[in-house]
C-alpha cells in the first residue's frame, strides 16, 4: 500500500510540477529516472566487471595481466579494491553537479536507481561498515550537508543486509578545492588533512568502505584510507557513485 501511495503521489506531482533533465533540460515523461529524460538516459555509461580494481573503471574487450589500470599505477592505494556506479560524463555528472552544487537532494533518488542496478557496487557494501569522506565544517556548513554522507546512507538503505554509516573521520584541515589540481600537488593539499573522528574506535574484524561522490585521482579518497587504516580499518574498501 505503502509504495502504490507513493507512485500516486509522484504522478501527481509530476502532473503538476513535470520534472526537466539536469543534463538537457527538457520534460522528463516517465521511465526509471525522474530527472534523466529518454533522450539522455542511454548517454549514462554505467559501469560492469570487468574493471581496475583499483579506481573501478571498466576494461573493454578481454582482460589479461594486471588489475589496475595505468591511471592507477602511481597511487600506492591504502585500500584493498575500488568499486563505481558510473563513468562521469554527461547526465552522470549533472546528476552529481546538481547534488554538489546547486542543492539538489531531489536527484539522489535517480543516484539510488543507478547504484541498485550496480550489482557489483551492491555486492561489495552489503553488510558493511560505510565511511563517508568528510567535508570541512566550515564547508558542511556553507553547502548545508556532505554529499557523501548522503550517498554513504542511500547505499546502506539499498544494500540492506546490516549495512550501516559510521562517520569515523573528520576533515581537519580546509584546503583548497582539489578540482583544478594534479595528483601531485592534490598529494601536497591533503597531508594531516584528515584524522579520526573524536571516540571513535573502529574494530580490525568489521569490513569498512570508503565512500565519496566521485573518484578523480584518488589522492582524496587514498588519505583517509591511510588514516583509517592506522586505526585499525584493516578489511578497506572504496565505492564511488562516479569516475572521472
Amino acid at each position: 500500500m505503502r509504495d502504490i501511495l507513493q507512485r500516486l503521489g509522484r504522478g501527481l506531482a509530476d502532473t503538476g510540477f513535470p520534472p526537466v533533465c539536469v543534463d538537457c533540460g527538457g520534460l522528463v515523461e516517465g521511465g526509471p529516472l525522474r530527472h534523466v529524460c529518454a533522450r539522455c538516459a542511454p548517454l549514462l555509461v554505467r559501469v560492469v566487471p570487468p574493471h581496475c580494481l583499483t579506481c573501478g573503471h571498466p576494461f573493454y574487450g578481454e582482460l589479461a595481466g594486471p588489475q589496475m589500470c595505468g591511471h592507477c599505477a602511481a597511487l600506492e592505494p591504502a585500500y584493498r579494491e575500488g568499486r563505481t556506479v558510473v563513468l562521469l560524463k554527461g547526465p552522470a555528472r549533472a546528476l552529481v553537479h546538481e547534488l554538489k552544487y546547486h542543492r539538489g537532494l531531489h536527484v539522489l533518488a535517480d543516484i539510488e536507481t543507478l547504484a541498485r542496478e550496480a550489482a557489483h557496487v551492491m555486492e561489495l557494501v552489503r553488510g558493511a561498515v560505510l565511511v563517508p569522506v568528510p567535508l570541512h565544517p566550515r564547508k558542511e556548513r556553507r553547502r548545508g550537508y556532505n554529499q557523501a554522507a548522503l550517498i554513504a546512507g542511500m547505499l546502506a538503505r539499498a544494500a540492506g543486509g546490516g549495512t550501516r554509516v559510521e562517520p569515523l573521520l573528520r576533515r581537519v584541515a580546509d584546503t583548497a578545492t582539489q578540482t583544478h589540481f594534479d595528483r601531485a600537488t592534490r598529494r601536497e593539499n591533503l597531508k594531516n588533512a584528515f584524522a579520526i573522528a573524536r571516540g571513535a574506535a573502529p574494530n580490525p574484524a568489521q569490513h569498512h568502505i570508503l565512500v565519496d561522490d566521485v573518484f578523480t585521482t584518488g589522492s582524496t579518497l587514498n588519505s583517509c584510507a591511510r588514516e583509517l587504516r592506522r586505526a585499525g580499518c584493516l578489511k578497506l574498501d572504496v565505492v564511488t557513485f562516479g569516475h572521472g
